[in-house]
């Protein structure tokens, strides 16, 4: 299937490594002009070579953390010296440190919430008009399963990412007339980093092996087995797709079936 984003112009937050950096390369197979971000200048650089080596879309980098007070205006400005205006938008963050309510103190809960909700979507506002100004946008937001059903000891990423969903879906129903859309894509058990970080943690709160707190989770899963970056990668894709432009307000799931909800 032909995407139809050849030569668009996309921006995905936090890719040097994980999910962000396989967005990033699945955009670009796609032939499109690929502005990566994040905190690690050396890691970026590499990416960037590595997809311009495939020949198949563009890619550059800018270093920028959105931790900082700066951030919006460092990224947005970015954006229009290298690109003139954006047409894909892809919002993604860390997640925040593993832990229960208790462990959710207002400093933690304040510093989380500016990174991960406040500068996405003041980031979101910020290159919108370039996309009403064409009459054609995708924005696309990563959050996480545990918006549709709160994950264990995740305490502070089942209490914030919920605000996305609202937003993006308040965001669809008034950008919809522009030709833009807006939609919420949540990863389940998704191979990357984090994830071995989070089993760590698991294994090491629970007293248990490492691959028992696999076994029993990918037991849990009907397909049986965590997901590739590559395969949630590829959903990505599509909804920044010129096919997916009647896709939007959505809720899209990459869990292998893991959410027990309807």
């Amino acid at each position: 299937m032909d995407l139809g984003i050849k030569g668009k112009r996309a921006l995905v937050l936090a890719s040097s490594r994980g999910l962000g950096h396989g967005i990033a390369v699945a955009l670009a197979r796609e032939g499109a002009h690929v502005l990566l971000c994040g905190r690690s200048g050396e890691t970026l650089e590499a990416n960037c070579r590595a997809i311009n080596a495939e020949g198949k879309g563009k890619a550059d980098w800018i270093w920028a953390d959105l931790s900082d007070e700066t951030f919006v205006e460092i990224v947005a400005a970015a954006v229009r010296d290298k690109f003139g205006g954006i047409d894909i938008l892809v919002n993604n963050t860390g997640g925040p440190t593993p832990g229960t309510t208790q462990d959710m103190t207002p400093e933690k809960l304040e510093a989380y919430f500016f990174s991960m909700v406040l500068r996405v979507i003041a980031l979101t506002n910020a290159l919108l008009p370039s996309m009403k100004e064409q009459g054609w946008g995708r924005i696309l937001t990563v959050a996480s399963s545990g918006v549709i059903e709160p994950i264990a000891n995740l305490a502070l990423s089942n209490t914030l990412r919920p605000a996305l969903a609202g937003w993006s879906k308040t965001l669809a129903t008034e950008i919809g007339r522009f030709g833009i859309t807006s939609n919420l894509l949540l990863p389940g058990s998704i191979l990357t980093g984090r994830l071995d970080d989070l089993d760590g943690a698991t294994a090491k709160r629970t007293g248990k092996s490492l691959d028992d707190i696999r076994t029993a989770k990918e037991a849990a899963i009907p397909v049986g087995r965590y997901g590739t970056v590559e395969e949630f990668a590829a959903t990505a894709a599509f909804l920044c797709s010129q096919p997916a432009s009647y896709i939007t307000g959505s809720l899209v799931r990459c869990d292998g079936g893991a959410a027990r909800s309807v």
